[in-house]
Parts: structure tokens; sequence; C-alpha cells
């Protein structure tokens, strides 16, 4: 199983697009890779349609996605036809490849199977597993849901929008943070230092401990326009 912050694995895999090696295919872009439990299955459906609507917003980010189960290559091709009916869209070329891993070899080594999921021959089946990775090939978020909820991809792109402000200025982004919204300075940025980077939109809260670590500025405008 890859940690955060770890070189996520340069893989072989055969996709709906050709075989591809995932560092090669990566490039310089950010990438998530998720996978779902079987093809032809009602809330793998909703998931998948869910990320075709949502391309446009993955390209403003720079992100190319990668999808995946134990299904091979010819049950992916036809079950495309249906995700994009349910997503409602005219598209030709499905915009995002698919892994087949019928031999369960790449889930094994990501730790993506979910015992308590099985197919019609007894085999284990892929959790909802999602991973993000940046453009150095480091894992920055993993998440694993089991088979009966179904994943909020809003979530990821959002998720994805702190990790590039954050990696980009000394903030973090607080509970519930939408693009757009007021950030924290980190705790490694001395008083001092904050005060000179931020000036009078530095707001530092009072609080009964007189600790002034609570330091909100307003999201730099600039990271709006990825």
């Amino acid at each position: 199983m890859v940690l955060l912050g770890e070189t996520f694995p340069n893989f072989t895999a055969s996709t709906t697009e050709g075989t591809i090696k995932f560092h090669e295919w990566l490039g310089d872009s950010w990438g998530v890779l998720f996978s779902h439990p079987n093809d032809f299955t009602p809330v793998c459906t909703t998931e998948l349609a869910r990320v075709v609507q949502l391309m446009p917003e993955f390209k403003r980010l720079g992100i190319k996605v990668i999808a995946m189960s134990c299904n091979s290559i010819e049950s992916h091709i036809n079950w495309i036809e249906d995700i994009k009916s349910y997503a409602e869209t005219s598209v030709e070329q499905f915009p995002y490849p698919i892994i087949e891993d019928e031999s369960r070899t790449l889930s094994t080594s990501l730790g993506m199977l979910d015992p308590n999921e099985l197919d019609s021959n007894g085999l284990p089946l892929s959790a909802r597993a999602v991973f993000i990775v940046d453009p150095n090939k480091k894992m920055r978020l993993s998440i694993l849901y089991p088979a009966t909820t179904g994943r909020n991809f809003d979530e990821i792109v959002r998720v994805i929008e702190s990790l590039q402000l954050t990696d980009k200025y000394s903030v973090a982004t607080p509970v519930d943070w939408k693009i757009g919204e007021d950030v924290m300075v980190q705790p490694s940025v001395p008083n001092e230092t904050a005060k000179k980077l931020y000036g009078e939109k530095l707001k530092i809260l009072n609080l009964p401990s007189t600790k002034s670590y609570l330091r909100i500025v307003p999201q730099p405008m600039d990271s709006l326009q990825n």
C-alpha cells in the first residue's frame, strides 16, 4: 500500500485507450486514479457518469483522470454507452481511460480489494478507492469507500483546489472551505512574517488560551485563475 508522500508506483496497465505506463501517461499533470467494484452496477454507473460531467473542472485544474476495476476491456467498452447515457452526454469519445485488472494484480498492490465484495466466481472486487497524485508522482491523498457508498466527486475537486493552493502559498484551508473563501496562515509562519506578507488583511482571532494561532487571510486571488 502506498502512503501519503510516497512515490506512486509506475505500473503498466491495459486500458480502454491502450496500454499505458502510469508515470508516462501522467506526465507533468496532477492525476486522479479511482477504482470501482464492478461494471454494469448502479452506484458505479452514477460515479463514472459524474466524473464525465466534471471533466471541464478537472481540465481547468490540470488533472488527468483514470478509472479501474476488476473487469475486462471488452466489459468496460460495452458499459461506457450506459455511463454516457446516464451522464446525458453526446460526446463520441469517452473522456478518460478505464483500466482492466481481471488478475487483481494492481488492486492487490494498491490495497484496493474489498474482501466483503465478491464476483460470481467468489473473487474479491475492488473497493471505491481514490488516489490523488501530484506532478512529482507523489501520492497526496487517498480515500477508501465501501461498495455501498457512492463518492462525492465535488469533494475530490475541492481537495485538489486546496492542495494546489497550499502548495503555492503558506496557507491552509479550514473546515468546509471552498475556493474563493478565506484561508488560514500555516503555523510554521511566524506572526511577524505573516504581518509583513498580509498587512491589514491579516486577522488574528482572540482566544481564551491567548495563543495567536488562528490567523485568517483572504485567499490569494491569482489562484482562482487556474
